[in-house]
């Protein structure tokens, strides 16, 4: 996958402020995970939150993405503190990602990403506010440690966070092992050895 493919479509307009879209994002966490995918809707979201519908649009094209982002609401905190090593950011990150996922909407959400047509808008939903969105705050982590002399330069840095990212998403799709916190420290670990400095 190459870094332009990788990159999540931008949003024409004035961006929102940090604090509408948390607004809405809480908001769309709280129906969802009171009513269910099915429910949570942006004229919901809108009222619930007070955002104007035009201001969550330029953040999130369709219900289905707001969807995805409030289902990982909750690891956002955790996953935006910089400041530690490599290791740390992209261990809560993974935290993050396995609590949204072992949660009962995120089974269910799951379940219907593995029957669902690759292009339909759900699918394409999980592509850019899951896994793009992911694996960006993972190259934004990798690049901060390449800076520190943490790490040394990967040969392919889109096959390194295929590394650490694919894994995961293919247990959650494909079902045949459970998706812990515990896999994820392992695939951090491993992903990173590959490309420890000997300095570090």
């Amino acid at each position: 996958m190459s870094q332009e493919s990788s990159a999540i479509p931008k949003k024409r307009g004035r961006p929102p402020s940090a604090a509408a879209q948390r607004r809405a994002l809480e908001a769309a966490h709280e129906i969802l995970m009171a009513e269910g995918f099915g429910r949570m809707t942006i004229e919901a979201v809108a009222a619930r939150s007070g955002v104007g519908k035009p201001t969550i649009y330029r953040s999130w094209a369709n219900a289905q993405e707001l969807a995805m982002a409030a289902l990982l609401v909750n690891r956002l905190p955790e996953a935006e503190v910089g400041g530690g090593t490599a290791q740390a950011a992209l261990g809560a990150q993974m935290s993050g990602l396995v609590t949204a996922f072992a949660s009962t909407r995120g089974r269910q959400i799951t379940m219907a990403l593995a029957a669902a047509d690759p292009e339909s808008e759900f699918t394409k939903a999980f592509r850019n506010q899951v896994i793009l969105s992911s694996r960006n705050a993972g190259r934004a982590i990798l690049e901060e440690a390449l800076a520190r002399g943490e790490i040394v330069p990967p040969p392919d840095m889109e096959a390194l966070l295929d590394m650490i990212y694919g894994p995961v998403f293919f247990r959650l799709l494909v079902g045949h092992r459970l998706v812990s916190p515990e896999f994820g420290d392992a695939i951090v670990r491993t992903a990173l050895r590959a490309v420890a400095s000997s300095g570090a």
